[in-house]
């Protein structure tokens, strides 16, 4: 597909979810599914020029093999984050950032318990077809998702909660020490979880959560103005009332949060990257650059003056990986990432692992490799660690930067001193 193509497409400037195709008819395939906050211009993203060294190779193979794209608007952002959960469970596309064996990715689940809880869960914690969660044995009225971003999971289901209150205390509802109690109560008082309600009320609020998570909110709204007008007929004025409001917001909802946070396609954890800078062994320099919800932290970038311990040579790029990631894990005070990402091959991603392994840290390691003109061509160990390639791309690109601009300093200071 190219950029010409969007035009008969007809994008609006509004949220909704996306699906980039591959074949007519019966042969159609959906090869990816994304989410935006503006149709339009999420999907017109994936034609820039710089796409490749901010989506990765994955993404670029997709749209040259797309021809074709469908979509959904929606009213808020909120919405469209269920669909696209909804959609990648329905369709399964090669695309996206999971495959169909990944456990990696959170899961929104209902606890099949007296009182049912709302949580968030990762696929690895969950038995998909005992319907319950391993390690506890509790078992699970319903499992939604998978979310490609946990981030945006957890910021939508405080949004949810305001809406159709529920709880999602680590433990059942009665159970826990007083502490636990005690949160309970203060946030029954700010109205985060259920107050003064009845049972049969609590379970048609999750019977609500259950059909939003699903991406089934045009059967909910149907479901609520039925709520409403039954309520009216039987006199009910003040359930009714509750009720309009909850029609109301689903469509107003303030989801600047989801809004703020909305690269839309790979969200990911923090995860962190090195890279080195050097002309024939001079003014060697090494960096740290961190990524956290798809996003550069700057405050946290690092830079290492490489000492060539050991008698290894400054040109020795390895030897210099080795030397910044063992100083770097001399940082207690620090705090880990998810996963490290390193520039080059196998090698360097092996390399990485012994360091980690000698002080015995079981973090994983993703190593971007490149052409030879210095492009991103592969992501490797990116799925096992639960790192998306445009996260490990970008991360690695911004580690590149900031080397070269360090060592340009440094470079600058040196011929000043001549």
């Amino acid at each position: 597909m190219e950029r010409a193509d969007l035009a008969k497409f007809k994008l609006p400037d509004c949220p909704g979810v996306y699906l980039f195709t591959q074949g007519k008819g019966r042969a159609k395939k959906i090869l990816y599914v994304g989410k935006a906050t503006s149709l339009r211009d999420r999907v017109r993203s994936y034609f820039d020029i710089e796409l490749i060294a901010t989506r990765g190779p994955r993404i670029v193979d997709m749209v040259t093999k797309a021809d074709g794209l469908l979509h959904e608007p929606t009213p808020t952002v909120l919405e469209a984050l269920v669909r696209e959960a909804a959609l990648i469970r329905k369709h399964l596309p090669p695309a996206n950032s999971m495959g169909k064996d990944d456990k990696t990715f959170l899961y929104a689940v209902i606890t099949d318990e007296e009182i049912p809880r709302v949580l968030a869960i990762r696929g690895a914690e969950l038995d998909m077809k005992a319907k319950k969660v391993i390690i506890t044995g509790v078992k699970l009225k319903a499992i939604h998702g998978p979310f490609p971003s946990g981030y945006q999971l957890r910021e939508g289901l405080k949004l949810i909660r305001r809406i159709f209150p529920f709880y999602d205390t680590p433990k059942p509802v009665g159970e826990g020490n007083k502490h636990l109690q005690a949160k309970v109560e203060f946030n029954r008082q700010i109205g985060h979880y259920p107050k003064n309600m009845s049972r049969s009320e609590y379970m048609r609020s999750i019977r609500n959560v259950s059909l939003f998570l699903s991406g089934r909110v045009k059967a909910l709204r149907a479901q609520l103005t039925r709520d409403m007008k039954t309520f009216a007929k039987e006199e009910r004025f003040e359930e009714a009332g509750i009720v309009r409001k909850q029609l109301f917001a689903l469509d107003h909802i303030q989801d600047v949060s989801l809004i703020k946070e909305d690269r839309g396609d790979d969200q990911g954890p923090r995860i962190e990257a090195y890279d080195t800078a050097h002309i024939s062994g001079t003014n060697a320099i090494g960096v740290m650059t961190v990524v956290e919800n798809g996003v550069p932290v700057k405050k946290d970038y690092r830079t290492f003056k490489i000492q060539g311990l050991g008698g290894k040579s400054l040109n020795d790029d390895i030897a210099s990986l080795k030397e910044i990631l063992s100083r770097r894990l001399g940082h207690p005070e620090w705090p880990l990432p998810k996963a490290f990402v390193v520039d080059g091959g196998k090698t360097h991603k092996k390399a990485a692992e012994d360091v980690l392994k000698e002080v015995g840290i079981g973090l994983p390691v993703v190593a971007v490799v490149k052409d030879e003109k210095h492009r991103p061509r592969e992501v490797l160990g990116g799925m096992r660690a639960g790192v998306s390639d445009a996260d490990a791309v970008l991360v690695n690109s911004e580690a590149h930067r900031f080397a070269l601009s360090n060592h340009r300093k440094a470079r600058t200071r040196a011929m000043r001193k001549i």
